[in-house]
């Protein structure tokens, strides 16, 4: 018999409750678990975090970066056909389901948020795919993987700085890591280049526009 206090339970129960399967409109071939209205979840949200525990729900909608680098990553199969991957801050799990859609030989979720894995699972269920998903920390962790996706992970100060020195050593030792951004405040500019620029459609009540022009970057080792 199903516990009601399973916390995987109740994330699947409140995320089917309070999302619909949509398509995101910069990548229509991926569908996802998706708030419609995000200030009436996010409101919920507050309400019910005492009860739940539920932090702020950023993997019910699909993000400018993310939504940039998914589009990329079908648009060119090439740069993960084959290979392993890590979708870091996975969200969603957007950019993952891109991943193996364009023919990754596997591909590794990791979002620290459990409410997101649960999300994540959800998503890739939908689209008919298999990843394997982990909460662990793996921030200065190397295993081997060829390919590193991060979609809108610079959005803070203290984010940008403990990954920064990941993200070097990584693509130092050849891995290549792709990153999705629509122009955030903490954006190393000096160790991206630009790889294919979009106008990405986006939720007002989450951006100040209704677009957003977002860039998938090659991060560089050094600037």
């Amino acid at each position: 018999m199903e516990s009601a206090a399973d916390p995987d339970l109740i994330a699947e129960r409140f995320i089917r409750e309070n999302t619909s399967v949509t398509r995101p409109p910069h990548v229509p071939e991926i569908a996802l678990h998706l708030a419609t209205e995000a200030h009436d979840l996010w409101l919920k949200t507050e309400e019910e975090l005492g009860t739940i525990g539920l932090p702020p729900p950023f993997w019910a909608f699909a993000w400018a970066g993310g939504q940039g680098l998914a589009r990329y990553v079908l648009d060119h199969p090439d740069c993960v056909a084959g290979k392993s991957v890590l979708d870091f801050a996975t969200g969603s799990g957007i950019v993952a389901i891109a991943a193996l859609k364009a023919g990754a030989r596997e591909v590794f979720a990791v979002d620290t948020d459990r409410w997101a894995l649960s999300a994540c699972k959800l998503n890739a269920t939908l689209n008919r795919v298999t990843m394997t998903t982990t909460s662990h920390d793996l921030v200065g962790m190397d295993e081997g993987w060829d390919v590193l996706l991060a979609g809108d992970v610079f959005y803070d100060r203290a984010m940008t700085q403990a990954i920064l020195p990941w993200f070097k050593a990584l693509a130092a030792r050849g891995a290549t890591v792709l990153v999705g951004d629509p122009g955030r405040s903490y954006k190393p500019a000096d160790h991206l280049e630009t790889l294919a620029t979009y106008e990405v459609p986006v939720l007002t009540a989450l951006e100040d526009s209704e677009v957003k022009r977002t860039s998938v970057y090659r991060f560089r080792a050094a600037p």
